[in-house]
């Protein structure tokens, strides 16, 4: 027979919310050179989203292959997008997206500002 190894420490559903809640936001992926903030607007299907970016354009957005399965999206999300390098001002890719204690921390630092303008967040 053979022994399960322990394992120390707290897993993350064993952490108090306080816990989880200060442990997400220590951590925040902001956007990088091309890559953009955005709201999911609509989804569209085969993976297909529309969302509104921080630069005022409204792209067509896909999730990449190797994120299908990781990344599950609603309407109302917010969302990193890299604009494709071509055809950059209609269409691009989801890199990533905020939980709700993100959001609040992003809101709060301001860089969620020119979202602010749009009643639907």
């Amino acid at each position: 027979m053979y022994h399960k190894e322990k394992k120390f420490g707290k897993r993350k559903d064993q952490l108090s919310p306080e816990e989880q809640q200060q442990q997400e936001i220590s951590r925040i992926k902001l956007p990088r050179e091309r890559q953009v903030l955005g709201i999911l607007e609509q989804r569209l299907g085969a993976s297909r989203m529309r969302v509104r970016c921080l630069d005022g354009k409204t792209r067509i957005c896909r999730i990449p292959g190797r994120l299908k399965r990781k990344l599950w999206v609603r309407e109302g999300d917010a969302v990193i997008v890299e604009p494709w390098e071509y055809s950059g001002d209609e269409k691009g890719d989801i890199l990533y997206k905020y939980t709700n204690t993100q959001v609040v921390w992003l809101r709060n630092k301001g860089f969620l500002k020119k979202l602010e303008e749009f009643n639907e967040f």
